[in-house]
Protein backbone atom coordinates (compact mmCIF):
# COMPACT_ATOMS: atom_id res chain seq x y z
CA UNK A 1 0.00 0.00 0.00
CA UNK A 2 2.51 2.36 0.76
CA UNK A 3 4.15 1.79 -2.33
CA UNK A 4 1.42 3.46 -4.10
CA UNK A 5 1.17 6.31 -2.28
CA UNK A 6 3.63 9.06 -4.31
CA UNK A 7 2.02 7.86 -8.13
CA UNK A 8 -0.77 9.01 -6.15
CA UNK A 9 -0.08 12.21 -4.73
CA UNK A 10 1.87 13.11 -8.00
CA UNK A 11 -1.41 12.33 -9.83
CA UNK A 12 -3.43 14.04 -7.39
CA UNK A 13 -1.41 17.54 -7.41
CA UNK A 14 0.36 17.53 -10.83
CA UNK A 15 -0.42 20.61 -12.09
CA UNK A 16 0.81 22.22 -8.72
CA UNK A 17 3.96 20.05 -8.62
CA UNK A 18 5.07 21.09 -12.33
CA UNK A 19 4.36 24.71 -11.78
CA UNK A 20 6.80 24.51 -8.37
CA UNK A 21 9.14 22.91 -10.44
CA UNK A 22 9.03 25.55 -13.04
CA UNK A 23 9.68 28.26 -10.43
CA UNK A 24 11.99 26.16 -8.64
CA UNK A 25 14.22 25.53 -11.91
CA UNK A 26 13.92 29.06 -13.28
CA UNK A 27 15.21 30.52 -9.75
CA UNK A 28 17.72 27.76 -9.39
CA UNK A 29 19.55 28.88 -12.93
CA UNK A 30 19.64 32.86 -12.22
CA UNK A 31 21.03 31.90 -8.46
CA UNK A 32 23.33 29.47 -9.54
CA UNK A 33 24.07 30.13 -13.47
CA UNK A 34 27.63 28.39 -13.60
CA UNK A 35 26.79 25.79 -11.75
CA UNK A 36 23.34 24.59 -14.16
CA UNK A 37 25.72 25.92 -17.15
CA UNK A 38 28.56 23.39 -16.34
CA UNK A 39 25.60 20.60 -15.76
CA UNK A 40 24.23 21.67 -19.15
CA UNK A 41 27.21 21.63 -20.45
CA UNK A 42 27.56 18.08 -19.74
CA UNK A 43 26.76 17.22 -23.46
CA UNK A 44 27.40 14.15 -26.09
CA UNK A 45 26.35 14.92 -29.38
CA UNK A 46 23.89 17.60 -28.07
CA UNK A 47 22.33 15.26 -25.41
CA UNK A 48 22.36 16.39 -21.68
CA UNK A 49 24.10 13.73 -19.78
CA UNK A 50 22.05 14.42 -16.57
CA UNK A 51 18.97 14.47 -18.16
CA UNK A 52 20.03 11.46 -19.94
CA UNK A 53 20.23 9.78 -17.33
CA UNK A 54 16.93 10.99 -15.63
CA UNK A 55 15.08 9.78 -18.61
CA UNK A 56 16.41 6.45 -18.17
CA UNK A 57 14.97 6.34 -14.56
CA UNK A 58 11.43 7.58 -15.74
CA UNK A 59 11.27 4.54 -18.88
CA UNK A 60 12.87 1.33 -17.65
CA UNK A 61 9.81 0.51 -15.47
CA UNK A 62 7.62 0.81 -18.41
CA UNK A 63 10.30 -1.13 -20.57
CA UNK A 64 10.15 -3.92 -17.74
CA UNK A 65 6.63 -4.53 -18.14
CA UNK A 66 6.98 -5.46 -21.89
CA UNK A 67 6.90 -9.32 -22.62
CA UNK A 68 9.27 -9.22 -25.40
CA UNK A 69 7.63 -12.39 -26.26
CA UNK A 70 4.46 -10.79 -27.69
CA UNK A 71 5.77 -7.99 -29.34
CA UNK A 72 4.58 -9.57 -32.56
CA UNK A 73 0.63 -8.85 -31.19
CA UNK A 74 1.65 -5.72 -32.50
CA UNK A 75 0.47 -5.67 -36.11
CA UNK A 76 -3.25 -6.32 -34.01
CA UNK A 77 -2.38 -2.69 -33.57
CA UNK A 78 -1.96 -1.40 -37.08
CA UNK A 79 -4.46 1.69 -37.05
CA UNK A 80 -3.00 3.60 -34.33
CA UNK A 81 0.60 2.90 -35.79
CA UNK A 82 -1.18 4.64 -39.00
CA UNK A 83 -2.85 7.33 -37.06
CA UNK A 84 0.42 8.02 -35.43
CA UNK A 85 2.55 8.34 -38.52
CA UNK A 86 0.34 10.33 -40.18
CA UNK A 87 -0.55 12.73 -37.97
CA UNK A 88 3.84 12.56 -37.43
CA UNK A 89 4.49 12.67 -41.00
CA UNK A 90 1.52 13.97 -43.08
CA UNK A 91 -0.19 17.19 -41.07
CA UNK A 92 2.32 18.24 -37.85
CA UNK A 93 5.66 19.59 -39.72
CA UNK A 94 2.90 21.39 -42.06
CA UNK A 95 0.66 22.45 -39.68
CA UNK A 96 3.65 23.91 -37.81
CA UNK A 97 4.92 25.80 -40.66
CA UNK A 98 1.22 27.57 -40.97
CA UNK A 99 1.48 28.31 -37.43
CA UNK A 100 4.48 29.59 -37.44
CA UNK A 101 3.95 31.86 -40.46
CA UNK A 102 0.67 33.36 -38.88
CA UNK A 103 2.56 33.98 -35.43
CA UNK A 104 5.73 35.28 -36.56
CA UNK A 105 5.80 37.10 -39.80
CA UNK A 106 2.03 38.05 -38.42
CA UNK A 107 0.39 38.09 -35.65
CA UNK A 108 3.25 38.89 -33.54
CA UNK A 109 6.20 40.26 -35.88
CA UNK A 110 6.04 44.11 -34.35
CA UNK A 111 7.08 42.63 -31.05
CA UNK A 112 10.05 40.61 -32.62
CA UNK A 113 13.55 41.40 -33.54
CA UNK A 114 12.73 41.67 -37.90
CA UNK A 115 15.94 39.66 -38.11
CA UNK A 116 15.46 36.98 -36.40
CA UNK A 117 12.29 36.25 -38.08
CA UNK A 118 13.34 33.65 -40.30
CA UNK A 119 15.45 31.76 -37.12
CA UNK A 120 12.44 31.65 -35.14
CA UNK A 121 10.21 30.32 -38.31
CA UNK A 122 13.03 27.85 -39.06
CA UNK A 123 13.16 26.80 -35.63
CA UNK A 124 9.32 25.84 -35.13
CA UNK A 125 9.48 23.76 -38.54
CA UNK A 126 12.56 21.77 -37.48
CA UNK A 127 11.18 21.03 -33.85
CA UNK A 128 7.79 19.95 -35.51
CA UNK A 129 9.56 17.74 -37.77
CA UNK A 130 11.38 15.62 -35.40
CA UNK A 131 9.00 12.99 -33.55
CA UNK A 132 10.03 11.86 -29.91
CA UNK A 133 12.26 9.10 -28.62
CA UNK A 134 12.59 8.96 -25.52
CA UNK A 135 9.47 10.87 -23.26
CA UNK A 136 6.96 9.35 -24.68
CA UNK A 137 7.65 5.61 -23.17
CA UNK A 138 6.84 8.19 -19.76
CA UNK A 139 3.41 9.50 -21.39
CA UNK A 140 2.98 6.14 -22.14
CA UNK A 141 3.23 5.13 -18.80
CA UNK A 142 1.23 7.76 -17.21
CA UNK A 143 -1.62 6.87 -18.96
CA UNK A 144 -1.56 3.12 -18.80
CA UNK A 145 -0.67 2.19 -22.80
CA UNK A 146 0.15 -0.48 -24.13
CA UNK A 147 3.71 -1.01 -23.89
CA UNK A 148 4.68 -3.06 -26.95
CA UNK A 149 2.81 -1.23 -28.62
CA UNK A 150 4.09 2.14 -27.60
CA UNK A 151 8.17 0.36 -28.00
CA UNK A 152 7.47 -0.48 -31.63
CA UNK A 153 6.13 2.49 -32.59
CA UNK A 154 9.19 4.32 -31.25
CA UNK A 155 11.27 2.08 -33.21
CA UNK A 156 9.12 2.96 -36.52
CA UNK A 157 9.17 5.98 -35.96
CA UNK A 158 12.90 6.41 -35.82
CA UNK A 159 13.46 4.36 -38.85
CA UNK A 160 11.04 6.83 -40.83
CA UNK A 161 13.01 9.67 -39.45
CA UNK A 162 16.40 8.41 -40.70
CA UNK A 163 14.50 9.37 -44.59
CA UNK A 164 11.92 11.84 -43.79
CA UNK A 165 13.53 14.44 -41.50
CA UNK A 166 15.51 16.00 -43.79
CA UNK A 167 13.79 16.08 -47.06
CA UNK A 168 10.25 17.34 -44.98
CA UNK A 169 12.73 20.32 -43.29
CA UNK A 170 14.19 21.01 -46.58
CA UNK A 171 11.07 20.91 -48.41
CA UNK A 172 9.32 23.42 -45.85
CA UNK A 173 12.04 26.01 -45.10
CA UNK A 174 13.20 26.17 -49.05
CA UNK A 175 16.73 24.43 -48.76
CA UNK A 176 18.31 22.81 -51.40
CA UNK A 177 19.73 20.11 -48.12
CA UNK A 178 19.64 20.07 -44.87
CA UNK A 179 22.28 18.19 -42.64
CA UNK A 180 21.30 16.02 -40.32
CA UNK A 181 23.00 15.58 -36.95
CA UNK A 182 23.32 11.57 -37.30
CA UNK A 183 25.18 11.43 -33.70
CA UNK A 184 22.35 12.94 -32.09
CA UNK A 185 19.93 10.66 -33.95
CA UNK A 186 22.40 7.50 -33.66
CA UNK A 187 23.13 8.28 -30.20
CA UNK A 188 19.24 8.42 -29.21
CA UNK A 189 18.61 5.55 -30.61
CA UNK A 190 21.14 3.47 -29.06
CA UNK A 191 20.96 5.37 -25.51
CA UNK A 192 16.68 5.69 -25.38
CA UNK A 193 16.19 2.94 -27.49
CA UNK A 194 18.37 -0.08 -28.11
CA UNK A 195 20.79 0.31 -24.78
CA UNK A 196 17.69 0.72 -22.66
CA UNK A 197 15.27 -1.79 -24.09
CA UNK A 198 18.73 -5.02 -23.67
CA UNK A 199 19.13 -3.86 -20.17
CA UNK A 200 15.23 -4.32 -19.18
CA UNK A 201 15.24 -7.25 -21.31
CA UNK A 202 18.00 -9.02 -19.30
CA UNK A 203 16.87 -7.12 -15.96
CA UNK A 204 12.77 -8.93 -16.44
CA UNK A 205 14.59 -12.45 -17.12
CA UNK A 206 16.66 -12.13 -13.77
CA UNK A 207 14.13 -10.80 -11.97
CA UNK A 208 10.93 -12.86 -12.90
CA UNK A 209 13.70 -15.94 -12.30
CA UNK A 210 13.78 -14.89 -8.52
CA UNK A 211 10.53 -13.78 -8.13
CA UNK A 212 10.98 -10.08 -7.23
CA UNK A 213 9.53 -8.55 -10.62
CA UNK A 214 6.64 -7.17 -8.39
CA UNK A 215 8.93 -5.91 -5.45
CA UNK A 216 11.31 -3.86 -7.81
CA UNK A 217 8.36 -2.44 -9.96
CA UNK A 218 6.54 -1.31 -7.34
CA UNK A 219 9.80 0.18 -5.77
CA UNK A 220 10.87 1.79 -9.31
CA UNK A 221 7.79 3.86 -9.48
CA UNK A 222 7.85 6.50 -7.26
CA UNK A 223 11.73 6.96 -8.39
CA UNK A 224 10.49 7.37 -11.93
CA UNK A 225 8.05 10.10 -11.09
CA UNK A 226 10.84 11.83 -8.57
CA UNK A 227 12.72 11.68 -12.24
CA UNK A 228 10.39 13.22 -13.82
CA UNK A 229 10.07 16.35 -11.69
CA UNK A 230 13.45 16.68 -11.57
CA UNK A 231 13.76 16.56 -15.54
CA UNK A 232 11.71 19.61 -15.42
CA UNK A 233 13.52 21.54 -12.48
CA UNK A 234 16.36 21.00 -14.58
CA UNK A 235 15.23 22.05 -17.73
CA UNK A 236 14.15 24.94 -16.65
CA UNK A 237 17.14 25.85 -14.67
CA UNK A 238 19.48 25.31 -17.94
CA UNK A 239 17.42 28.33 -19.31
CA UNK A 240 16.26 29.97 -16.65
CA UNK A 241 18.29 33.12 -17.32
CA UNK A 242 17.43 33.43 -20.84
CA UNK A 243 13.66 32.94 -19.58
CA UNK A 244 13.85 36.30 -17.51
CA UNK A 245 15.93 37.63 -20.21
CA UNK A 246 13.29 37.18 -23.25
CA UNK A 247 10.08 36.04 -21.81
CA UNK A 248 8.34 37.95 -24.32
CA UNK A 249 10.25 36.40 -27.38
CA UNK A 250 9.88 33.04 -25.16
CA UNK A 251 5.95 33.32 -24.54
CA UNK A 252 5.46 34.30 -28.33
CA UNK A 253 7.17 31.31 -29.73
CA UNK A 254 5.58 29.60 -27.25
CA UNK A 255 2.37 29.85 -28.50
CA UNK A 256 2.35 28.08 -31.90
CA UNK A 257 4.24 24.96 -30.28
CA UNK A 258 1.32 25.00 -27.68
CA UNK A 259 -1.13 25.00 -30.40
CA UNK A 260 -0.02 23.17 -32.60
CA UNK A 261 0.96 19.92 -29.77
CA UNK A 262 -2.99 19.97 -28.20
CA UNK A 263 -3.91 20.14 -32.39
CA UNK A 264 -1.77 17.42 -33.31
CA UNK A 265 -2.99 15.65 -29.93
CA UNK A 266 -6.70 16.07 -30.54
CA UNK A 267 -6.72 15.01 -33.89
CA UNK A 268 -4.71 11.76 -33.46
CA UNK A 269 -7.24 10.75 -30.51
CA UNK A 270 -10.07 11.77 -32.25
CA UNK A 271 -9.35 9.69 -35.17
CA UNK A 272 -8.42 6.76 -33.27
CA UNK A 273 -11.25 6.31 -31.36
CA UNK A 274 -13.30 6.81 -34.87
CA UNK A 275 -11.28 3.91 -35.64
CA UNK A 276 -12.22 2.15 -32.85
CA UNK A 277 -8.75 1.85 -31.20
CA UNK A 278 -8.63 0.78 -27.74
CA UNK A 279 -7.87 3.29 -25.25
CA UNK A 280 -4.81 1.71 -24.34
CA UNK A 281 -3.21 1.78 -27.90
CA UNK A 282 -4.95 5.25 -28.67
CA UNK A 283 -2.88 6.91 -25.56
CA UNK A 284 -0.22 6.85 -27.01
CA UNK A 285 -0.68 6.91 -30.29
CA UNK A 286 -1.90 10.53 -29.51
CA UNK A 287 1.07 11.06 -27.27
CA UNK A 288 3.58 10.09 -29.56
CA UNK A 289 1.89 12.28 -32.46
CA UNK A 290 1.80 15.39 -30.38
CA UNK A 291 5.30 15.15 -29.03
CA UNK A 292 8.82 16.13 -29.88
CA UNK A 293 12.51 15.21 -29.76
CA UNK A 294 13.94 18.13 -28.93
CA UNK A 295 17.65 17.29 -28.52
CA UNK A 296 17.37 16.72 -32.17
CA UNK A 297 15.87 19.53 -33.10
CA UNK A 298 17.92 21.48 -31.06
CA UNK A 299 21.11 19.88 -32.72
CA UNK A 300 20.05 20.94 -36.22
CA UNK A 301 18.76 24.54 -35.13
CA UNK A 302 22.65 24.64 -34.18
CA UNK A 303 24.28 23.01 -37.33
CA UNK A 304 22.35 25.10 -39.78
CA UNK A 305 21.98 28.52 -37.88
CA UNK A 306 24.25 28.71 -35.37
CA UNK A 307 24.06 28.66 -31.35
CA UNK A 308 22.92 32.20 -30.86
CA UNK A 309 20.48 32.10 -33.87
CA UNK A 310 16.20 32.70 -33.38
CA UNK A 311 16.34 29.33 -34.54
CA UNK A 312 17.93 27.88 -31.48
CA UNK A 313 16.32 29.65 -29.04
CA UNK A 314 12.80 28.54 -30.96
CA UNK A 315 13.96 24.88 -30.40
CA UNK A 316 14.87 25.18 -26.84
CA UNK A 317 11.72 26.47 -26.22
CA UNK A 318 10.31 23.52 -27.46
CA UNK A 319 12.41 22.03 -24.43
CA UNK A 320 10.58 24.11 -22.04
CA UNK A 321 7.08 23.85 -23.12
CA UNK A 322 7.51 19.85 -24.22
CA UNK A 323 6.91 18.54 -20.72
CA UNK A 324 4.40 20.70 -18.82
CA UNK A 325 2.14 20.53 -21.71
CA UNK A 326 2.55 16.83 -22.34
CA UNK A 327 1.51 16.20 -18.72
CA UNK A 328 -1.65 18.35 -19.45
CA UNK A 329 -2.44 16.25 -22.27
CA UNK A 330 -1.84 12.65 -19.82
CA UNK A 331 -4.03 14.35 -17.57
CA UNK A 332 -6.63 14.82 -20.53
CA UNK A 333 -5.77 11.25 -21.93
CA UNK A 334 -6.80 9.71 -18.14
CA UNK A 335 -9.68 11.82 -17.45
CA UNK A 336 -11.12 11.55 -21.24
CA UNK A 337 -11.19 7.37 -20.94
CA UNK A 338 -14.64 7.03 -19.79
CA UNK A 339 -15.65 9.17 -22.42
CA UNK A 340 -13.48 7.26 -25.02
CA UNK A 341 -14.52 3.93 -24.54
CA UNK A 342 -17.95 5.02 -24.81
CA UNK A 343 -20.07 3.77 -28.14
CA UNK A 344 -19.88 5.83 -30.94
CA UNK A 345 -23.24 6.96 -32.51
Amino acid sequence: MSDSKPIGLFARYLTLWVFLCIVAGIALGSLFPAGFQALGGMEVAHINLPVAILIWAMILPMLLKIDYSALHKVWDHRRGIAVTLGVNWLFKPFCMALLGYISVYHLFASFLDASMLDGYFAGLVILAAAPCTAMVFVWSKLTHGDAQFTLSQVALNDVVMVFAFAPIVALLLGFASVTVPWETLLLSVLLYILAPVLVAYVWRKHLLKRGTFDLVLQRLDPLSMAALLLTVVLLFAFQGQAILQQPLVIAILAVPIVIQVYGTFGLAYLLNRRLGVQHSVAAPSALIGASNFFELAVATAIALFGFESGAALATVVGVLVEVPVMLTLVSIVNRSKGWYEQPLK
